[in-house]
């Protein structure tokens, strides 16, 4: 069975919202929001925004609808620097919603300490999905970059999900460079510059192997499962996990890497939209609603790792243990990592122009 991809074809972000990709709920003149989210969180908002707006209806009498836009994290983001009205955005990275408020001032500078865990109430991290059996022997990072593998993953100037694959390679080769990622606090300049420059080479040979590069997460997913194009998929692991899910463990393996990143996708309330629109106070709810024990096994459900640990105990076998690090600890954080990797003119576009 394919994964879902129920309005995936869209023509634009922007029209999709508009046009009401997804909607749950209420009445279409009554209460009103529009969540606009990144690639693969589909099917989680989907049972998500059914459990809140019965919550709301309990909690205020009133009935609410809550809209969904799907697309690659970074292009969400530009919709709404752009005008779409989202009254929240669930992205998969803090600098995409740190890119609405620098380049619109549609929310403020301080959102990310509104909510814990600096607004990011669950996590994921990198795995790769192979066919069933592991007919190519795939077993870590260095595998990928072998010249006979075919490698699927989305592009980083358009998805979020794509940004964090390709900093959990370079973290990787990093590693593998130095020994142990505390070293890049300890080795000389001679020895980090050396290192930097064997990642940026090992990160090149990797996406001199990606065939295509789709503009989302679940566009990747779709292209490797129902197109069968690539030998190795690099994914969220939630993504993974719903896949198996989805065309059973018959037909692809999740293959846990030694080392990968944890990504932390962000979430936060679009002040200038809901303050005209009046629905500050339903959108903070939403959101909050995210680490509320009920949210919090939603989350879990739909594969993501939960943060609270209750939830996260009940579901400790689903996730392997893996040695995650940082955007912070090993790239300086969002800003500098988007800066140097992914601006126009940095090290993405720099090797990816020069892949034959």
């Amino acid at each position: 069975m394919p994964i879902r991809t129920s309005c995936l074809a869209l023509a634009t972000v922007l029209l999709a919202a508009v046009a009401g990709c997804s909607g749950d709920g209420g009445a279409e003149s009554g209460l009103e929001i529009l969540n606009v989210s990144y690639d693969p969180t589909r099917e989680l908002y989907q049972e998500y925004n059914a459990a809140f707006i019965e919550e709301w209806r309990k909690t205020t009498g009133i009935d609410l609808r809550i809209r969904q836009s799907h697309a690659g994290s970074g292009s969400q983001a530009r919709a709404v620097i752009d005008g779409l009205d989202a009254d929240v955005v669930t992205l998969a990275l803090a600098y995409d919603i740190d890119a609405i408020h620098l380049n619109s001032r549609r929310l403020q500078s301080t959102w990310q300490s509104r909510l814990p865990h600096n607004s990011a109430p669950y996590t994921s991290t990198v795995v790769f999905v192979v066919r069933e059996g592991n007919p190519k022997n795939i077993r870590d990072w260095d595998d990928i970059v072998r010249p006979d593998i075919e490698v699927i993953t989305p592009n980083p100037k358009t998805s979020g999900g794509a940004r964090w694959n390709y900093l959990a390679a370079w973290g990787y080769a990093l590693a593998r460079e130095l020994g142990d990622l505390d070293r890049l606090y300890t080795a000389s300049q001679e020895e980090l510059e050396k290192a930097d420059a064997a990642a940026e080479e090992f990160v090149a040979a990797l996406y001199r192997n990606v065939p295509i590069l789709d503009r989302g997460a679940r566009a990747s997913t779709n292209t490797f499962i129902q197109r069968r194009i690539g030998d190795v998929l690099l994914a969220w692991e939630n993504e993974a996990l719903l896949a198996v899910e989805e065309v059973g463990e018959d037909a692809i393996d999740i293959i846990v890497p030694s080392i990968s990143i944890l990504a932390e996708p962000t979430v936060a309330v679009v002040d200038t939209v809901v303050d005209r629109k009046g629905t500050r106070a339903v959108a903070e709810a939403y959101l909050r609603h995210l680490y509320s024990p009920e949210g919090q096994e939603i989350i879990a459900r739909n594969h993501f790792r939960p943060r609270d640990p209750e939830v996260a105990a009940r579901y400790a076998d689903r996730y392997p243990e893996v040695e995650l690090f940082t955007i912070d600890d090993v790239f300086g954080g969002w800003q500098a990592a988007q800066a140097r990797h992914f601006a126009d003119g940095g090290v993405f576009d720099r090797i990816y122009t020069n892949a034959p």
